[in-house]
């Protein structure tokens, strides 16, 4: 589940009140027409915040919500989310249909991760291939010529509205855009996501990705959008990885802003536990069953029983002292799945449900060559370093303690994701 930001307890206004009691009102709609108009309710209240740049009131809305009522605050967030990365203006007495696209990467490296503005030869290009192979015809773009980290895309929906406002007018206007100036400061990761913004601008009710044209034909849309991926992948990833020299590239699918991020966030786990192997055998010259990883479950109310990420401490050896580690969040549905499922023979496997969490992280380290696996039963708090904000991990005793390299090893960049 999606969760509000942390913020001390205040008294929420009327307009959190109403876009609350909304909510509950569009879960509990029993026609797709009462649906309709309590959206459209929800919509008119989100404009007004939106325009006025007062993401407040939004918020207290989620926080009144998120504790005790889970299906109208998903219906909430659904509803937040598509008013501030979709919308349609008119131009020149014409209704264009409007949507922020988030462009994602996952990079790896040993050494740095680049972000920041990029030539306009690669902003070319990439819309380019974007017009090529991911869009319909009729669609406008702008893009913004910065690769994002996570720490510099929008905060907030209101900033996301503005920045989809500010794009869609450039691409009807066909006007430069610029890159943020002054961004905030990306902390170095051995596995991190970077992200390329865009907004897609088309006459209203026309569609906006090329797989959409395949109406009507049963099995093509899946086999459209699986080929559009490749062809982008392979046309697009030379020069991404022109922008990130000595990294590790892969290229995911151009997509609504949010579904962008988050998928963003699912798909760089798995390389951020291959990256931190990688790293500790190469930087301390071991073998990656040389080292040792313990497992712990986290969460933020831990007498909830709820699981809200794993981390995993690596060790040397037998030795206690954790020398590394990596978070691995959960999302949605991850959060009641957390468990390890015993199979009973080949044939269970082959009609498997997907992996859990867990069964993903033991499959990846022993993938990885690590063997020595210990899983603690406890659930811990999420506790963090009170001088750096450092994530605490386990060792082998089920103590949470700050990941230390070796006196004697090479300095790097390595952080902790």
């Amino acid at each position: 589940m999606r969760r509000p930001s942390k913020k001390p307890s205040r008294k929420f206004s009327a307009d959190s009140h109403r876009l609350a009691e909304l909510a509950q009102a569009l879960i509990q709609a029993s026609s797709r027409l009462e649906e309709r108009a309590w959206e459209r309710e929800i919509e008119v209240l989100l404009s007004k915040h939106f325009k006025a740049h007062h993401q407040e009131p939004i918020d207290g809305a989620l926080e009144q919500l998120f504790p005790t009522q889970p299906d109208a605050y998903d219906a909430l967030m659904d509803v937040v989310e598509a008013c501030s990365e979709s919308s349609t203006i008119e131009y020149q007495g014409k209704q264009y249909d409007c949507l922020l696209v988030g462009i994602p990467l996952l990079a790896w490296t040993r050494f740095s991760i680049g972000s920041g503005p990029i030539p306009a030869d690669v902003v070319m290009t990439l819309n380019a291939h974007l017009h090529a192979h991911i869009l319909a015809p009729e669609v406008q773009t702008a893009i913004v010529p910065t690769l994002y980290s996570i720490d510099q895309l929008p905060r907030t929906h209101c900033e996301t509205f503005t920045l989809l406002q500010q794009l869609s007018h450039a691409a009807l206007n066909a006007a430069p855009v610029r890159s943020p100036a002054n961004p905030p400061e990306t902390a170095p990761f051995l596995a991190d996501t970077r992200y390329l913004l865009a907004a897609l601008v088309v006459p209203s009710g026309m569609p906006l990705f090329h797989w959409q044209l395949a109406r009507g034909q049963a099995g093509h849309i899946a086999a459209d959008k699986e080929r559009a991926l490749e062809q982008w992948r392979n046309q697009v990833t030379p020069n991404l990885t022109r922008l990130l020299p000595g990294c590790g590239v892969q290229v995911l699918l151009p997509e609504a802003y949010f579904a962008a991020c988050r998928e963003a966030d699912l798909q760089i786990r798995p390389a951020s536990l291959r990256a931190a192997s990688y790293y500790l055998s190469h930087t301390l010259d071991i073998a990656s069953k040389d080292l040792h990883a313990s497992i712990g479950r986290f969460s933020e109310q831990p007498e909830s029983g709820r699981v809200d990420e794993y981390r995993i401490g690596f060790s040397l050896g037998q030795t206690n002292e954790v020398i590394y580690g990596v978070v691995w969040p959960l999302y949605g549905q991850e959060e009641a799945t957390e468990e390890v499922i015993t199979r009973a023979s080949d044939s269970d496997e082959a009609t498997a449900e997907p992996e859990t969490p867990l069964e993903q992280i033991l499959s990846l380290l022993r993938e990885c060559g690590i063997d020595d696996i210990q899983r603690h039963a406890e659930m811990f708090a999420m506790e963090f370093c009170d001088d750096c904000g450092t994530p605490l991990y386990p060792d082998r005793e089920g103590d949470l303690v700050h990941p230390e390299m070796p006196e004697d090893a090479p300095s790097g960049s390595a952080h902790f994701h």
